[in-house]
């Protein structure tokens, strides 16, 4: 049986997708109710001519996709009720959606590709850049190849903004060297909710969800960035995210951490998170090391071990066992949480299977989880004292 999608239904579910996106609303049938009510009205009085914007918490989503004229400033009462798109500063349009595409789609690829010749020593610097970026770990070698090949290398100065909060979703980039802030306005007031130093990857839930820039990421020293274009990073990382994602999805949903998040952000932990392999006896997280990435167990068995100050200086050499995670329960959030360096160690029991999330995407994605892992530090500081008769190693972890 054939069946055939209605003009405008793809762009229709798309816009509503995005705002969903954007605002995260608790009651998602009340806010389809508003947003198909808010366009319809939009809609009928269009029919009398003009632009019409529809507006959420104050944020516009215009109903038009060619929204460059100005809007019709009329008499009518009731133009009130609509404001006109925030001007960025770069004097670009938001636009709710940007190129159609679907993932799953396995129509031969006849993009042209993209090339940035490289010297031996960018091509070094960035292969060491990109080492440890998650979207890279799933690819094979020659979606890596592409990439690499791709990529683009941006010198910046101080104070000078990557990305802006509200702008159009045009690069991913990994960063090489340099510290930058990321900065959030909310309410008419800006505030810096992170860093990056010397390390990590920023830009790719715009360029996945087609939504405006979710922050403003800023250079406070000079440093050096290599950018991916959206249309490789599409048509390579979102692809193979696609693939990922059937495989992940099920998993994440029944993480007993995660049940407490929305769909939506669900799916973006299953689009940032990375898969690694331990042997057994091999070690995952080493206690007294600087915190940078969360897991889950996948599959197998992961030991966890703490040398305790607690004990006698002939014992303070040996590990003793603390606990043992299986499959759906993680490790290594304490020090994310704490700030802290890690206060234990963790070993695989048999080949074990981890999914690994960075720390970057561990503060943006799991804050609504943060409660729940704040009350686990208690249980944690429990068994500690049942065991040593003191809790001291996790408020002073360490080596």
């Amino acid at each position: 049986m054939s069946i055939e999608i209605p003009p405008g239904l793809t762009e229709l579910l798309q816009g509503y997708t995005v705002e969903v996106l954007r605002h995260r609303p608790s009651d998602l049938l009340g806010f389809a109710a508003e947003y198909f009510a808010r366009l319809r009205d939009a809609r009928d009085q269009e029919a009398g001519g003009g632009r019409r914007v529809v507006s959420f918490d104050g944020e516009p989503m215009q109903t038009e996709s060619n929204g460059d004229e100005e809007p019709d400033r009329g008499d009518d009462e009731s133009d009130s009720d609509f404001e006109p798109p925030v001007v960025n500063r770069y004097n670009r349009r938001v636009s709710v959606c940007a190129e159609a595409f679907n993932p799953d789609e396995e129509e031969e690829d006849t993009e042209e590709r993209v090339v940035h010749p490289k010297t031996d020593e960018q091509r070094c610097r960035l292969q060491e850049a990109c080492k440890d970026i998650l979207l890279f770990k799933n690819l094979d070698q020659e979606q890596l190849s592409q990439v690499l090949d791709a990529m683009f290398e941006r010198k910046v100065k101080p104070q000078e903004h990557v990305i802006d909060q509200g702008d159009d979703g045009d690069n991913f980039y990994v960063v090489e060297r340099g510290l930058y802030d990321i900065v959030v306005a909310k309410d008419n007031q800006s505030r810096c909710v992170g860093r990056y130093d010397n390390h990590g990857s920023f830009g790719e839930l715009a360029l996945m969800y087609n939504t405006p820039r979710a922050a403003t990421i800023v250079a406070t020293t000079e440093g050096a960035l290599w950018g991916l274009d959206r249309v490789t990073f599409r048509r390579i990382i979102l692809k193979n995210n696609a693939k990922k994602r059937k495989t992940y999805e099920l998993f994440i949903e029944s993480v007993p951490l995660l049940k407490s998040l929305e769909a939506s952000e669900r799916m973006k932990i299953v689009d940032v998170i990375g898969e690694k392999v331990y042997q057994d006896g091999e070690r995952i997280i080493s206690q007294g090391d600087k915190a940078d990435c969360f897991y889950i167990v996948e599959s197998g068995e992961v030991k966890i071990l703490i040398k305790s100050k607690t004990m006698t200086s002939k014992e303070a050499n040996q590990e003793v066992e603390i606990a043992r995670c299986h499959r759906g329960q993680y490790f290594g959030e304490l020090a994310l949480v704490t700030n802290k360096p890690r206060a234990a160690s963790a070993y695989a029991v048999g080949e074990v299977k981890c999914l690994v999330m960075d720390v970057q995407a561990f503060e943006r994605l799991l804050g609504p989880c943060m409660d729940i892992m704040k009350r686990n530090i208690t249980h944690y500081e429990e068994q500690l004292v049942a065991m040593f008769g003191s809790s001291m190693d996790l408020m002073d972890p360490g080596n």
